[in-house]
């Protein structure tokens, strides 16, 4: 019945556009509807997931001050249900989705649809939210951000493929493109953000080809978002009056810093990632994930809550309140959280705990030298700058997305200055992001699971050939 509702449909759009006697309008209207409906689902994807994931956070929250010690029993049985919803359902969805969105642009084409499936799906969406949400409720320190691009991509993609054979063709490529540019935007409410990552991070594509959809997306996306959200700042307004004159050299000094500790990050995580992918049995899985679930709520017990999350409470601590400096320990907790919780392969994002990590750099090194608020707030958008810069290797997309998080326009050289500084000091850690290692070895296991099944069907078709009778 619902088959038939759908041809319904259909045919009755056929037949109103068919009466457009304009036939480049009607083709470009017909190309640009699928990129309209697309936005405006992920913008509503992204409310709710938002709101859902703000819930977790505060459920956290709730369940430490009450009874501090229910981490130990809520963090590991959290971590391992997470780690179990990716493993059994939808194994693509671990992570943060950024690097599965890169492998599927990189392999799309006419025969690779099975491939890229397993990497964007409703299966993936609904498995991604469910798996992170838990996570997030057990305090782990991942984002949703990208996660959010992983789910955008997949509605895009999705929407491309139930298009009848009528509608004239969008390039697929283009569609998952554009999906995740508009999945930052709602994510974050950085439309310039979305844009410059598609340009920087996610292709190589001439940008003109496609440039009127992933410009119409982002906005649709973004006012979905933002006309029920309301038109939200991420951080808010900090002050950034009476800056210092020398204040470049603290720009430069937190940018090396923040690079070089975001690009050896990366580092540590693929190395974990490289072990755990010797693990023959489950069990082995288990040991790890409640491992990690331990450690991290034994930190977040005898240390400092702040451990947990996504890092966002950080970032507003030092830029809005008058505890401005952190502890000399804060950048290592806020860097061995997304550790702990990322290498389980569990749902969720990096992007918002590397802001929180830059975050907490920038207070340190300006306690060091006890600046002014203001001079403070700038160093604390230069660590955020510098980190994420040193994850993605993706300065402009890194120094807009803060620009737009905070609104501080007067500032825009700093943290371009701060990205560039961070790009090429993390080249000494490693040449290449922790997203195109990740994307590498999302196509590898892809190619060799695309030679299992082969292998497996020729053996299969063997025996049924071998137990034919004469």
């Amino acid at each position: 019945m619902l088959n038939t509702a759908v041809s319904k449909v259909r045919l009755h759009l056929k037949h109103s556009f068919d009466r457009i006697n304009n036939e480049e309008l009607k083709k470009n209207l017909l190309q640009a509807i699928p990129f309209w409906i697309a936005s405006v689902v992920t913008g509503l994807i992204a409310v709710i997931y938002t709101r859902l994931f703000l819930k977790a956070e505060e459920l956290t929250s709730f369940i430490f001050h009450q009874h501090e010690w229910l981490l130990f029993i809520l963090t590991p049985v959290c971590f391992v249900v997470s780690w179990w919803l990716v493993k059994r359902y939808a194994p693509y969805s671990r992570g943060s989705g950024i690097p599965q969105v890169m492998a599927a642009i990189e392999i799309t084409n006419p025969k690779t649809d099975q491939k890229v499936n397993k990497l964007l799906s409703i299966r993936i969406i609904l498995f991604k939210v469910l798996s992170s949400l838990v996570m997030a409720v057990g305090g782990g320190a991942i984002g949703r951000e990208g996660p959010t691009i992983q789910i955008a991509a997949s509605v895009f993609r999705k929407v491309n493929q139930i298009l009848p054979a009528w509608w004239p063709k969008v390039a697929k490529r283009n569609m998952i493109i554009t999906g995740a540019a508009a999945g930052l935007a709602a994510a974050f409410n950085t439309p310039l953000g979305g844009i410059v990552f598609a340009i920087e991070e996610l292709t190589k594509t001439h940008f003109s080809y496609f440039k009127t959809a992933i410009f119409s997306s982002v906005i649709i996306a973004g006012l979905t978002a933002q006309g029920i959200l309301g038109p939200y700042l991420y951080l808010g307004y900090p002050k950034m009056g009476d800056l210092s004159g020398f204040i470049f050299l603290g720009v430069v000094l937190v940018a090396i810093i923040s690079g070089l500790l975001g690009s050896g990050m990366s580092k540590i995580i693929l190395a974990i990632l490289r072990w755990k992918s010797k693990f023959k049995y489950n069990r082995e899985h288990v040991i790890y994930v409640v491992s990690c679930a331990l450690i991290l709520a034994g930190f977040a017990f005898f240390v400092d809550y702040g451990i947990l999350g996504s890092g966002k409470d950080v970032m507003q601590r030092v830029l809005f309140t008058s505890n401005k400096y952190s502890l000399w320990y804060t950048p290592l907790l806020r860097i061995l959280g997304p550790l702990l919780s990322f290498t389980t392969g569990a749902a969720g994002g990096i992007f918002a705990p590397a802001l929180g990590a830059g975050a907490s750099v920038g207070s340190l090194v300006s306690g060091w030298f006890h600046l002014s608020d203001t001079n403070t707030n700038l160093l604390v958008l230069s660590g955020m700058v510098g980190f994420l810069t040193g994850v993605t290797r993706s300065p402009f997309t890194s120094a807009i997305l803060v620009l737009e998080m905070t609104d501080r326009h007067n500032v825009i050289f700093h943290l371009i200055l701060a990205g560039m500084v961070a790009s090429l000091v993390s080249i000494l850690i490693d040449k290449h992001s922790l997203y195109d290692h990740l994307k590498v070895q999302y196509i590898r296991d892809l190619n060799e699971e695309e030679q299992l099944e082969k292998g497996l069907k020729v053996q299969e078709d063997i025996k049924n050939s071998n137990s034919d009778p004469v």
